[in-house]
């Protein structure tokens, strides 16, 4: 079998070596004659599977110990009403930052269990660039302020961590988190979606301070208290075991590469490649300002794009796969995680070179 080039953004490329292991233990893991799927999230060889995974979790970012991790359900959209009702009183304000569709959404959302104050908006920039520090108008009552550190839509990345004083930064990393060094300790929370950079759907990780839990609205679901999943470790009810399972195995496979340190080279490497055959030619463009380019999620378009139907039917051919843009932007889309490799991004260049020989 012949693996293809996946650039999708979300579910999203897992890498090789972790799909081959997971491959050789699912019908029988650790010579226990059973699947890991199979297995009670309670016993002792799952607890010891999970436990792993948060340890090598904490390795990778250097989480304080101050601060609770917590492998969760309902995906990273189900946040945007967790954190208002676990992190705002009743009738408190909270502050947002909007910088596209997700962090849109996210407003959307906590406008049902909070006064939300958008402090601070690129929407009359059409999301090319994001806020600056000095755009952020933020009241020192409010109960955090949230962001979106990367849009996956649009490809827009802050290049700054907002400062917010004594007010708790609640942080959506879900396309960008492990592909950076971060610094933990400047935020109250921390969340990413797994589908991306962490491991297959169904899975959503948390980074919680202790001191922002066990404060939830009277009328918060159990499972929707964070309170409540940290005291049972993440097993208050049956967990998406075989996410965590293989999220794990990522991990692992992060720590084997030389950890977010190392991969953030590649990382960079990557994207430098695309936006240097972008910027390099007259043919293909992309209109976010250079500082807020993400380096996870790499839109562009061609400036006859007439093209782009072209471009996205030979490219699949090529196995090339999944680099149309999001229906709510159009054009085309590289997703290159950590997992997409620098061989799989030599080839999507190539291939532009290419086709902008043969079109352009």
């Amino acid at each position: 079998m012949i693996r293809k080039h996946n650039f999708s953004a979300g579910p999203a490329a897992i890498p090789g070596q972790v799909l081959e292991k997971a491959q050789a233990e699912l019908l029988d893991w650790n010579q226990q004659g059973l699947s890991i799927m199979e297995m009670s999230h309670r016993s002792k060889e799952f607890v010891g599977v999970a436990r792993k995974a948060e340890s090598d979790f904490r390795t990778l970012l250097d989480i304080p110990n101050n601060y609770k991790v917590l492998f969760l359900q309902g995906g990273a959209t189900s946040q945007f009403g967790m954190i208002p009702l676990n992190l705002a009183a009743a009738g408190q304000k909270s502050a947002y930052i909007e910088t596209g569709m997700w962090s849109s959404k996210a407003i959307v959302e906590a406008r049902r269990y909070s006064k939300v104050q958008v402090v601070a908006s690129s929407s009359h920039r059409d999301y090319l660039s994001v806020p600056a520090q000095s755009e952020i108008n933020l009241e020192a009552d409010v109960a955090y302020l949230h962001y979106a550190s990367n849009e996956t839509v649009g490809g827009l990345s802050f290049d700054y961590v907002p400062q917010t004083g004594n007010v708790p930064l609640v942080v959506d990393m879900s396309s960008d988190i492990l592909s950076k060094r971060i610094d933990v300790s400047q935020f109250g929370m921390i969340y990413a979606g797994a589908q991306k950079n962490i491991g297959p759907a169904g899975l959503t990780v948390a980074i919680i301070r202790e001191d922002l839990l066990g404060s939830a609205q009277s009328i918060t679901p159990k499972m929707y208290d964070y309170q409540v999943h940290a005291q049972a470790e993440s097993m208050s009810n049956t967990p998406p075991t075989f996410a965590w399972y293989l999220s794990g195995l990522v991990f692992e496979w992060l720590l084997q590469q030389g950890g977010v340190e190392a991969i953030e080279k590649v990382n960079l490497r990557k994207a430098q490649k695309l936006y240097q055959i972008i910027d390099g030619s007259g043919f293909y463009y992309n209109k976010i300002v250079t500082a807020n380019r993400s380096i996870m999620n790499v839109p562009f378009n061609i400036v006859d794009s007439v093209l782009e139907a072209k471009f996205l039917q030979l490219s699949t051919e090529a196995g090339l796969l999944n680099l149309k843009g999001h229906k709510a932007a159009g054009g085309m889309r590289a997703s290159i995680y950590n997992a997409v490799s620098e061989d799989s991004v030599d080839a999507l260049v190539s291939f532009m070179q290419d086709f902008e020989h043969r079109y352009g």
